[in-house]
Parts: structure tokens; sequence; C-alpha cells
């Protein structure tokens, strides 16, 4: 039986998801956490590894592009990230509430190191439970994050070719194994033609 896919969730339960760890023991790390997986795509092992120092600009601000090191990233594929506003704003939320470190995990622990992977796989399915998410699993971020960049990219004038880069995908064919089809607007489509 082949696996079942992460759910791709619609902008509500994003919002919902935010809305609902604001309220948890540490509410500016969680909207982080939210931030990284559904505006930037990372995966577990990428969110637990990421460093202020792949953060941060040569003055300790937040940058606009993330520098996803080969260490953290799966294949061990860099990759530079532009940060969408949300998350640059959360960012600047976190780095101040942590004293403005100049390295060290973004995203900590309750004993102030790293979080791991499997912490965050767990962080997301105890979140997803709580508010009654099925079929979502930590991956469900990065699949909504490029199903959402593969449908707004002929807007930008860019190809699927910038939705691979943005997603650390060294095949096109990986890419398009995460996008979801919309049955809306392949109706569109056919009245079109």
């Amino acid at each position: 039986m082949p696996r079942q896919r992460a759910r791709v969730l619609v902008p509500e339960d994003v919002r919902r998801l935010a809305a609902h760890v604001v309220h948890r023991r540490y509410p500016a790390r969680d909207a982080v956490i939210i931030l990284l997986s559904f505006n930037a795509g990372l995966r577990a092992c990428e969110i637990a590894g990421l460093s202020w120092t792949m953060i941060l600009d040569s003055d300790g601000t937040i940058g606009e592009i993330a520098s996803i090191s080969g260490a953290i990233a799966k294949g061990k594929k860099a990759r530079a990230l532009p940060l969408a506003p949300a998350l640059r704003t959360a960012l600047r939320r976190l780095h101040k509430a942590a004293g403005r470190p100049r390295d060290g995990p973004v995203v900590r622990s309750e004993r102030g190191g790293h979080m791991t992977p499997r912490g965050i796989v767990n962080w997301f399915a105890a979140i997803y439970a709580e508010l009654g998410y099925i079929g979502c699993s930590s991956h469900s971020g990065r699949r909504t994050f490029i199903t959402r960049a593969a449908r707004l990219v002929s807007k930008t004038g860019g190809s699927l070719r910038d939705v691979q880069e943005l997603a650390g995908h060294s095949a096109l064919t990986t890419t398009e194994r995460y996008i979801e089809g919309d049955r809306d607007a392949q109706r569109r489509i056919i009245r079109l033609i």
C-alpha cells in the first residue's frame, strides 16, 4: 500500500494553526517553526538544524535571504532562500527575545540546544492532534509551500524550475510529486479551451 502524502492545508487552516500556538509555552519559537515550514518550505531536519549564522546579515540583523547549509539539507544540497516578510518579522521577534544571538540554534529545545528533527516531527504531530487535523504531518507545511509556489509562479514570470530550487530538489520530477492539483482550477481551464 502506498504511503499517504501529507495533507496540503488551505490558508484558513494555516491561520488557525498560527493562532493556536500563541497560547502555548513558547509562542515566538512556535510561530517561527510554523512559518519556516509553510512560508519557506523547510524540512524538519532543516528547521531543527537552522542556526542564526544562516539567517543573520553581517551586521547581526535578520537578512532577506536564508543560507540553508548543505550540512542540514537533505542530500547536502545547500540553497539560498528568500525570506517572506511574515517570516522575517517572526524571526526578528524571536531573535530579540533570545537576546540577539549571533550563532546557535534558531529553534531551541527546552534545554537550549537544537531541537532534533524527530522533535520537530513530534511537535507538528502534537499540534495537529490538538487541532484535530487529520492527514497532516511535519511535511504538510512543505507540501503546502510547494503547491502554493507552483500555483503562483506564473504570476511572477518564473517557472517550476524556480520552485524546484526553492524546495532544494535535485530533480523537477521530485518537485512535481509535491504539488497538489486543484479541481476548481482544472474546471476553469477546461471552460477556457
